[in-house]
C-alpha cells in the first residue's frame, strides 16, 4: 500500500470514528460514487478528502478542484495528501494552481506543500513561482522560514540558472545560507562572455 494512502487512511478513519461510510468509501472501486461525494451537500471533510485522494490517484480529473482546495488547507497533513494525489493526477492545470497558491501572500503560511509540489512537477511555472516566493521571504524577521527553505532547496533541485541571483541573496540569511550554498553548486556553470 502507498505510504501516503496508508497515512491518510489511518487519519481519516479516526476522523470518521470508524464509520460504515468510511469503510464504504475506502473500499469502493466506483469512481462515480467517489465523485458524488465531492458534489453532494453535507458531506464531512474527511469523506471529501478520501474521495478526492482516491480519484486523484486513479487519474480521475473530477478530483482536481477538491484537491486544490485541500492543498491550501490549514491542516498540513491534508495539504501533503492533496499534493501527493495532485502529482499523480497528471492534470495540466495543476502547476498553474500550485504556482498561484505558492505566490499568494495572503496564504503564504500554507505555501509549503504547493512549493514542494511545483518542484516535483518540474513544470515551466515552477522556477518563476519559487523565485517570487523566495524573494518575498528574504526580508528581516519573515516568519515563514520553512517556506523559504523549501524554495531554496527546490531551486537547487531544479537547477535552473535563473535562480542564481535570488540564491546568492539567500546566502546572507543564516537560516538559508547552507541550503543556498548547496543549491548554487547544483546550478550549471555560467557561460563566459566572449
Amino acid at each position: 500500500m502507498d505510504e501516503e494512502l496508508r497515512s491518510l487512511t489511518e487519519r481519516l478513519r479516526q476522523e470518521s470514528r470508524g464509520s460504515a461510510a468510511f469503510d464504504r468509501l475506502r473500499a469502493t472501486e466506483d469512481h462515480d460514487e467517489l465523485a458524488e461525494v465531492l458534489t453532494a451537500p453535507g458531506q464531512p471533510l474527511w469523506a471529501r478528502e478520501l474521495a478526492a485522494f482516491r480519484l486523484g490517484l486513479a487519474g480521475d480529473r473530477r478530483a482536481f478542484e477538491a484537491l486544490v482546495l485541500l492543498l491550501n488547507h490549514r491542516d498540513p497533513p491534508r495539504c501533503a495528501s492533496a499534493a501527493h494525489a495532485l502529482a499523480r493526477l497528471a492534470d495540466p492545470r495543476t502547476a498553474r494552481a500550485a504556482a498561484a497558491l505558492a505566490t499568494n501572500e495572503l496564504r503564504v503560511a500554507y505555501a509549503l506543500h504547493p512549493v514542494r509540489l511545483l518542484v516535483e512537477l518540474r513544470a515551466p511555472e515552477a522556477v518563476p513561482a519559487l523565485i517570487t516566493t523566495l524573494e518575498r521571504r528574504l526580508h528581516p524577521h519573515d516568519p515563514h522560514r520553512r517556506v523559504a527553505l523549501a524554495c531554496v532547496e527546490g531551486l537547487g533541485t531544479l537547477g535552473d540558472p535563473r535562480a542564481r541571483r535570488v540564491l546568492k541573496e539567500a546566502l546572507a540569511h543564516p537560516a538559508l545560507a547552507r541550503a543556498a550554498a548547496h543549491a548554487l553548486t547544483r546550478m550549471p556553470e555560467e557561460q563566459q562572455a566572449r
